[in-house]
C-alpha cells in the first residue's frame, strides 16, 4: 500500500535525503583521499593532486614503512596491548556492571556515585606519573594496560545492559538451585553479547591510537606502540625551512614526508577496518539497550 506523503513531510524527506548524502560525502571523500594518496607517487601529489592512473601509482611508501623493523615491532605490540586492554577492561566493566545493576548489592548507589565522580575529577598527570613509578610499572607492558582499564562509561553501560536482563530468568534459575555465579555465566553472559562487543570495540579503538601513556611511561624503544613509531617517523622527516639551505634536500625531504605519512594512515587503519564489519550485528543493538533504560 503506497503511502501518500504531505508537500511538508515531501519537504521533510528531501530535506533529509541531502543531509544524509552530504553527511557521506564529508566521511568518504577524506578516506578516498587518503587511501589513493597512499599509492601515489608523492612527486606527482604534490605538483599535480590526486591522480586515478596507474602510471602515477607507487608503493614505495608501503615498502619504506613495512620493511622497517620499528614498524613491524610496533604493530605487534600496539595488538598485544590492545588485545590484553581489552580483555581486562571488558572484564572490568561486565563485573562491576552487572554487581551494581543487582537491587540486592547494598551501597550500590553510594558506589556509582564515586564512580561518577571520577568521569569529573582525576588526580592530574603528575600524581598518576608518580603513582606508576611507585608500583614499579615504568617501562612495563602494564604501566599502558592497567591505568585506563577501568572506564566508568562502559560500567554504566553494562549496568544499565544488565538491568534490562529480565529478573524472571534469574529467579527461575534461583529456584532451580542455580548459584549467582552459575546465574552469571550460565545465563546473564551469553544474553551479553551486544554490549561486550560494543565495549570490546570502544576499548580497541581507545588503545589502538593511544600513544600519549606510553610517550610518559616507556622509555624502551623496543616497547613502543605503533601510533608512537609513527609519531616518531613522523617528526624525524619534517623540518623548518630555516634548517635545510639545500632545496633539493628540503624537496626530498618534503617527498619522503608525504610519501610515509598516508601510507602509515592506512596501515595503522587495517585493523580497525578488518574489526568493525564482524562487530556490526551488535553495534547498534549493544549502544541503544545499553543508553536507553
Amino acid at each position: 500500500m503506497a503511502v501518500k506523503h504531505s508537500r511538508f513531510d515531501r519537504f521533510l524527506l528531501t530535506l533529509n535525503a541531502i543531509f544524509l548524502t552530504l553527511a557521506i560525502l564529508i566521511i568518504v571523500v577524506p578516506l578516498v583521499y587518503i587511501v589513493v594518496a597512499s599509492f601515489m607517487d608523492p612527486t606527482v601529489l604534490l605538483n599535480q593532486g590526486l591522480s586515478f592512473k596507474v602510471s602515477d601509482w607507487s608503493l614505495d611508501g608501503y615498502q619504506m614503512i613495512l620493511s622497517n623493523p620499528a614498524m613491524l615491532r610496533g604493530f605487534a605490540n600496539s595488538l598485544l596491548y590492545s588485545s590484553a586492554f581489552v580483555l581486562l577492561t571488558v572484564t572490568v566493566s561486565i563485573c562491576a556492571g552487572y554487581a551494581l545493576s543487582d537491587q540486592r548489592l547494598a551501597g550500590r548507589h553510594f558506589f556509582m556515585t564515586l564512580f561518577i565522580i571520577t568521569m569529573f575529577f582525576s588526580g592530574g598527570l603528575i600524581p598518576t606519573y608518580l603513582l606508576v613509578r611507585e608500583l614499579g610499572m615504568l617501562d612495563t607492558v602494564w604501566a599502558v594496560i592497567i591505568p585506563g582499564a577501568v572506564n566508568v562509561w562502559n560500567i554504566i553501560l553494562s549496568r544499565t545492559f544488565f538491568k534490562g536482563v529480565p529478573n524472571e530468568l534469574k529467579e527461575a534459575a534461583n529456584v532451580d538451585g542455580a548459584s549467582d555465579i552459575m546465574i552469571f555465566f550460565r545465563i546473564v553472559l551469553p544474553l551479553s553479547k551486544p554490549i561486550i562487543f560494543v565495549l570490546a570495540l570502544y576499548a580497541f579503538v581507545g588503545q589502538w591510537n593511544a600513544f600519549f601513556d606510553a610517550m610518559i611511561y616507556l622509555d624502551d624503544p623496543k616497547l613502543h606502540p605503533l601510533q608512537l613509531v609513527l609519531r616518531s617517523i613522523l617528526i624525524q622527516n619534517q623540518a623548518a625551512p630555516g634548517m635545510i639551505s639545500d632545496q633539493l634536500a628540503m624537496a626530498e625531504l618534503k617527498r619522503l614526508s608525504e610519501m610515509i605519512k598516508y601510507s602509515a594512515i592506512v596501515v595503522s587503519s587495517l585493523p580497525l577496518l578488518i574489526m568493525y564489519p564482524f562487530f556490526q550485528k551488535y553495534f547498534e543493538k549493544g549502544v541503544m539497550v545499553g543508553s536507553l533504560k
